[in-house]
């Protein structure tokens, strides 16, 4: 029997990265991508076209894409766009896909991008509009699409209607974020059946975070409800500013090793993630991983930064 295959964005390149103290060279983010690249991870969110000022890590955008599209041009690549211009900025440097990010309740806008609900979702529209006149392959994020650091529990009904409107407005793929890490495997499954009665499933992509742990059972969760497309970030890089004590992304590791020991395809080596692990370690200076870490270690014999 063919097994089935499911399709993992790696996000560390950007969600991973951009908040980091550490300043990261071009060729250090470019080396991470070309070592996910040789693990046989297909696609990457690679970096994002905001304020330099507000984000200086992601100050070299143009140049990473540039490089990337040179270097691995059968990679799928993706930036992260927060408006009109950051789109202009990305189409100009070649960047073949962009994503929009939407949260889902008033706080968490305004306290995130310093806009209403209405004012968020009206740019996130007018940007997809706009990049799919351009001919880009468009994704959609909605943010907080579980629980919100400051309104709690998100009512489903939002997250359908947000969704439809980034639909509606030109996003191919709608990604459904637990951004704090808050979710649980019952609550992902049901609220992924229920957007199935909406949304074609193959257009449906799941973000996960792994704040207390629950990162794998939840993409699991999503597996059972239909899902194929995920984000993950090697070495569970990066994390939510708005959860305090947040351990990160879920793991690229955990989510391969959970996949690949169910019966599924990623094309992805786990040993191939070590090594981006591994050198990710040596541009942060400090020991990275998932859950599965330890195990992966010594299976393959590495050996994390102490």
């Amino acid at each position: 029997m063919e097994q089935e295959t499911i399709v993992i964005t790696d996000v560390a390149p950007r969600d991973g990265l951009q908040n980091q103290a550490v300043a990261i060279s071009t060729e250090g983010k470019l080396e991470l991508v070309r070592r996910l690249a040789a693990a046989g991870v297909r696609s990457v969110e690679a970096t994002s076209f905001v304020s330099p000022r507000a984000v200086p890590q992601m100050a070299d955008a143009a140049d990473v894409v540039a490089r990337l599209r040179g270097e691995l041009p059968d990679l799928r690549l993706s930036t992260l766009v927060p408006n009109r211009k950051g789109l202009e900025r990305a189409h100009a440097a070649g960047a073949p896909e962009i994503a929009v990010v939407l949260s889902a309740t008033e706080t968490m806008n305004l306290r995130n991008i310093n806009m209403d609900l209405a004012q968020a979702t009206a740019v996130s529209e007018e940007t997809l509009a706009h990049a799919r006149e351009l001919g880009l392959r468009t994704r959609a994020y909605v943010a907080v699409a579980f629980v919100c650091p400051f309104e709690g529990e998100v009512p489903l009904s939002t997250v359908v209607r947000l969704a439809q409107r980034m639909r509606e407005a030109g996003a191919q793929e709608i990604v459904i974020a637990d951004t704090i890490g808050a979710a649980a495997p019952a609550g992902v499954k049901a609220r992924i059946a229920a957007l199935a009665d909406t949304f074609e499933i193959d257009r449906l992509a799941v973000h996960l975070h792994d704040t207390r742990g629950l990162g794998a059972a939840n993409a699991w969760a999503a597996l059972e409800a239909g899902v194929r497309r995920f984000d993950a970030s090697v070495g569970g890089i990066g994390g939510c500013p708005f959860a305090p004590g947040a351990a990160g992304n879920l793991a690229t590791e955990d989510l391969v090793l959970m996949a690949e020991q169910s019966g599924f395809a990623t094309g992805i080596a786990l040993e191939g993630l070590l090594d981006a692990v591994g050198y990710a370690e040596s541009l942060l200076g400090r020991p990275l991983g998932g859950r599965s870490s330890a195990w992966l270690r010594r299976r393959y014999g590495a050996e994390p930064v102490t």
